[in-house]
């Protein structure tokens, strides 16, 4: 018992010496904060947010899709997706993989066909 109770002293002294601590302190404020500045209920948040995960993990499975020039919002289920693209078929693909993901109500493109040079 003393053995476990010095790990779990050294183990918690080594993550508040690192920062970690502050940092996930900082971290749930940060969060507690942005649930009290949005008209959202925090169930609706995490939904939304789960969507958004839903929607990146898609894109970064996508052998077309550049996950990375794509930025996803979600708000009360529907998702906007911002960034640019080389083509419309790619702006379609990325739309359609993004109505596909649980729980989305919609899917607004505001993404940019940039073509890419030669």
């Amino acid at each position: 018992m003393k053995t476990a109770a010095r790990v779990l002293s050294i183990t918690g002294l080594s993550f508040l010496l690192s920062g970690c601590l502050w940092a996930a302190i900082g971290g749930a404020a940060a969060t507690g904060a942005y649930v009290l500045n949005d008209e959202r209920s925090a169930s609706q948040i995490a939904k939304d947010t789960a969507i958004t995960s839903g929607v990146k993990a898609k894109f970064i499975r996508d052998e077309y899709i550049k996950a990375l020039d794509i930025n996803v919002d979600t708000r009360n289920g529907n998702v906007v997706l911002f960034g640019n693209v080389p083509n419309q078929e790619i702006e379609n693909h990325a739309v359609l993989l993004a109505r596909s993901v649980k729980n989305v109500v919609g899917v607004t493109s505001r993404m940019v066909i940039v073509p890419k040079p030669y």
